[in-house]
């Protein structure tokens, strides 16, 4: 059954509506994957601090989810398809992290507790009380990365969530890799690599006054 369709109880989440950040040009993006042949640039921006994570009124982190925002700016004069990219979380000892459906976020809210003996979380955790609300649900398909193509000249953007469940530092020495982006006649583009200490070393940015 769609999960549209699931009658959820409980406002664990309610109060609080999601608004997609406003993505700037990929290669603006300290983590980023230029591929100047293609014309099409890939970079993440992890929500791995508490005050980027509070767009969200989902606490990801508590139940072990990285949310990853990926942009991907097509420079090109023809559009490039991405109905079927593929992504994946690689960490520093290989482990191969692919991200999660909308299904596989929702089973872990409603049964918070099935992942409890699977070992610390980076952040501390609190057990999610009731059934996930439908202020939740619909931040989950709202948040995620939805585009099938990138028009030439313009970016789409939007979040993919990564199970690090265990992992303390899952970022460190950790890659982003993406394949599946397509030309305009269906030949796959080279895979996109973003080693992630391309982040975790970039500058902060300035605080806003």
């Amino acid at each position: 059954m769609s999960l549209l369709l699931c009658l959820c109880t409980g406002t664990a989440f309610a109060g609080k509506t999601f608004v997609m950040p406003k993505a700037q040009d990929a290669k603006a993006y300290p983590a980023h994957d230029e591929h100047p042949t293609e014309h099409v640039t890939l970079a993440v921006d992890p929500y791995d601090m508490a005050d980027k994570a509070n767009i969200f009124s989902v606490k990801y982190s508590e139940q072990g989810f990285l949310p990853i925002f990926v942009v991907i700016t097509n420079d090109g004069d023809e559009p490039v398809t991405v109905g079927d990219m593929n992504a994946q979380l690689v960490t520093v000892d290989r482990t191969k992290i692919p991200a999660s459906s909308t299904d596989d976020i929702y089973r872990r809210l409603s049964h918070p507790t099935a992942s409890a003996s699977r070992g610390p979380l980076p952040f501390p955790t609190k057990k999610v009380k009731g059934a996930v609300s439908k202020e939740a649900l619909d931040e989950m398909q709202n948040s995620q990365f939805a585009a099938k193509a990138i028009e030439p000249h313009s970016t789409q953007s939007g979040f993919l969530f990564f199970d690090v469940t265990g992992i303390s530092t899952p970022l460190a020495g950790a890659h982003f890799y993406l394949t599946g982006v397509r030309d305009a006649k269906g030949n796959e583009l080279l895979y996109f690599e973003v080693p992630m200490e391309k982040y975790l070393s970039a500058p902060a940015p300035p605080k806003a006054n």
